[in-house]
């Protein structure tokens, strides 16, 4: 049976995948600030479930990463779902730096570590959540685009490096459109393309089964993706996005 340490396992996609991980029979780790929820789910799966709270903002993430992965006995795979970001026309700087603290920093924490451990342990694998807001800079949302960019980079020159180390360590990055949790706020906002997060998941499930080294969720955004990458800096930057 797989075992996988997930961190941000109490909400949104990063439970959607958990369930259909335990499913499956996996065991799983799980991660997140809401001790509650963590107890919630380790209470529905007490055999297949250990919980450990992290905080990935905060500087002893890495190092509350090594317990959960002994108490899980070894790590398979490392799946990172935590992640903030809203919408900030008025860039309130407060808002503007805890997304970079979470997207950035904690970003860096925990997936070093899990980097860390693989290649310690031979190998394994990395998926991160990371998001079609990288691909180009939006407005309305300067850090959060920002931040998902830094990700993608992250990922691709970790790739990079461990690959010249000679270590079987696999990444996927996985990129979500616009998806219906509560990151979004979609009573207030309108999005278009709007995706359920069990139909994420169920993309997200067979992305790991593959390997995919980046994985664009779903085909109306790959569509997306392919276009916004033609669109030329200068009409871009001309571009009215609400």
């Amino acid at each position: 049976m797989k075992k996988v340490i997930i961190v941000g396992a109490t909400s949104g996609i990063g439970r959607e995948v958990a369930l259909r991980m335990l499913k499956r029979g996996w065991l799983l780790g799980i991660a997140g600030r809401r001790e509650d929820l963590l107890e919630e789910l380790r209470e529905s799966y007490p055999e297949n479930v250990v919980a450990y709270p992290i905080d990935v903002t905060r500087e002893d993430a890495a190092e509350r990463l090594m317990p959960l992965i002994r108490l899980r006995g070894g790590m398979d795979l490392f799946f990172l779902a935590s992640g903030t970001g809203r919408r900030n026309p008025s860039l309130d700087e407060d808002m503007e730096v805890r997304t970079a603290e979470t997207n950035v920093s904690g970003f860096i924490r925990v997936v070093t570590a899990a980097c860390r451990y693989f290649e310690s342990a031979g190998g394994g694998h990395v998926a991160v959540i990371s998001s079609i807001a990288g691909t180009k800079g939006l407005g309305p949302a300067p850090a959060y685009s920002a931040t998902k960019r830094f990700q993608t980079i992250y990922i691709e020159a970790l790739a990079q490096l461990y690959h010249t180390k000679n270590v079987p360590l696999r990444f996927t990055d996985i990129r979500p459109g616009f998806v219906d949790t509560a990151l979004l706020n979609s009573k207030v906002h309108t999005y278009p393309m709007l995706m359920r997060p069990n139909r994420v998941a169920e993309a997200i499930m067979r992305a790991l089964d593959k390997k995919k080294r980046v994985a664009v969720i779903d085909r109306r955004y790959r569509i997306l993706v392919f276009f916004w990458r033609l669109i030329p800096r200068w009409i871009w930057e001309r571009i009215t996005l609400r």
